[in-house]
């Protein structure tokens, strides 16, 4: 096989290295993210006693170092291994959703219960849970993808477990996270050949089962009417939302300039943390809003770029893995932005690599460095080197995919959905 012939360009996987557009994307919205906390958290920063108005930035800076070690260790573990670690890895996530709950373990902010303590840091278990029973899943479509596509068992069988970390989520009044697990969970089964008939049960029961959970809390209740008329009470229940709005409004087309946001002020609650992207508006304007949204976009086609050629490779687990955390990336990114522009209802949910906060910083560091894990067992297996991630004879199987010629960036782009093509036949 001709090395050349699965890589852009020409180029041989030594001088390709990592995906550069990921990488970079990435790198972007880490030091974006830094930049950003550092100039929204200064007015809160200042009313702590005894801390410089540098305090959030300098933690989050440690958190960007913790992440970044994290993010070494998961880029060094073989796919085989995340594979067979799965369902220890969901066992784990249980454990951790169960002890934030004990009285006395878990601890309680703002009505939520959802930090464990671990010396000077707090553990938002809801995050590192969410991504194993991601890994969970990706093994579970790969084990049983006969049933998942053939029977109704098989697409209600993964829903067993995803219930009863749903329904410890809840528990911590964390519905956000709820609400992004099932999206991506949903995705990843879709993606990997369920039935449209089953598929359309399971969404509808899943938004049902959303729903009633809204209905039965006073407090979501008050938070899906403020949405729908944030002009009733403005200074409160309604007061986050109309500042977040006057803060966007304020950044018309270039912003304000950074660090001169006034809603930061202490106008604005959570302005560094679930409200950030509004005090980003702010500062950069509409422009800021665009690259923000190509950077999240770029990470999403890459992530699933990447997918595709595992896919393409007969690595299975490593192609819906890409696709479930690159649903992650957009899913999150999507709402927290719809939130603080008004077009979704207020929910405690981070912007992935801007908001502060050492759990998600982490996690999302880690998921990055899984999808580059993939891209570079895609590219070992491309030099010519099977065995490293994926099954024998997957090297050939890519070669005829790509009819032997050199791929361009744009028809590898215009490959990524080509599974929705083949979708037909699966129904």
């Amino acid at each position: 096989m001709s090395t050349q012939a699965s890589l852009p360009f020409g180029l041989s996987p030594a001088r390709y290295g990592l995906d550069t557009a990921f990488c970079l994307a990435v790198a972007i919205l880490i030091a974006w993210g830094l930049v950003m906390v550092a100039s929204a958290s200064v007015a809160v920063s200042e009313r702590m006693a005894d801390a410089s108005t540098l305090y959030y930035f300098k933690r989050q800076f440690m958190f960007m170092a913790l992440g970044l070690g994290c993010a070494t260790i998961a880029f060094a573990v073989p796919m085989k291994s995340w594979e067979s670690t799965g369902p220890l890895l969901l066992m784990l996530a249980l454990v951790l959703l169960v002890l934030v709950l004990v009285p006395g373990i878990g601890v309680v902010r703002n009505g939520a219960r959802r930090w464990i303590p671990i010396g000077p840091f707090l553990l938002q278990v809801s995050e590192p849970a969410r991504l194993a029973v991601i890994v969970y899943l990706a093994g579970y479509i790969v084990r049983r993808q006969v049933p998942l596509r053939t029977t109704t068992v098989g697409l209600f069988a993964p829903f067993i477990p995803l219930a009863i970390v749903g329904m410890l989520l809840i528990g911590e009044r964390d519905f956000g996270a709820t609400a992004i697990l099932m999206g991506v969970a949903l995705l990843m089964l879709f993606i990997g050949g369920a039935r449209l008939r089953d598929m359309a049960v399971i969404g509808v029961s899943v938004g049902a089962v959303l729903a009633l959970l809204i209905a039965i809390a006073p407090y979501r209740v008050k938070r899906v009417i403020g949405f729908l008329n944030p002009e009733l009470d403005p200074r409160g229940d309604n007061f986050q939302l109309v500042q977040s709005l006057i803060a966007v409004a304020r950044g018309e087309w270039s912003g304000v300039g950074l660090g001169n946001s006034l809603q930061k002020l202490l106008y604005l609650p959570e302005m560094h943390t679930d409200f950030i992207f509004a005090i980003l508006a702010e500062e950069f304007g509409l422009i800021g809003i665009v690259v923000l949204i190509v950077l999240f976009a770029t990470l999403v086609w890459r992530g699933f770029a990447i997918g595709r050629v595992a896919e393409a490779m007969n690595c299975r687990f490593s192609a819906y893995l890409c696709y479930g955390l690159s649903g992650w990336f957009g899913l999150q990114s999507l709402i927290n932005m719809a939130v603080n522009m008004g077009s979704l209802p207020t929910k405690g949910l981070t912007l992935p690599f801007i908001s502060y906060g050492g759990s998600s910083l982490i996690t999302v560091c880690v998921m990055a460095a899984l999808i580059l894990r993939v891209d570079y067992e895609n590219r070992f297996m491309q030099a010519g080197h099977p065995g490293i991630g994926g099954r024998a004879g997957a090297p050939d199987a890519l070669a005829r995919r790509a009819g032997g010629g050199t791929a361009s960036r744009a028809e590898s782009g215009n490959k990524l959905f080509a599974f929705f093509r083949r979708r037909g036949g699966r129904s």
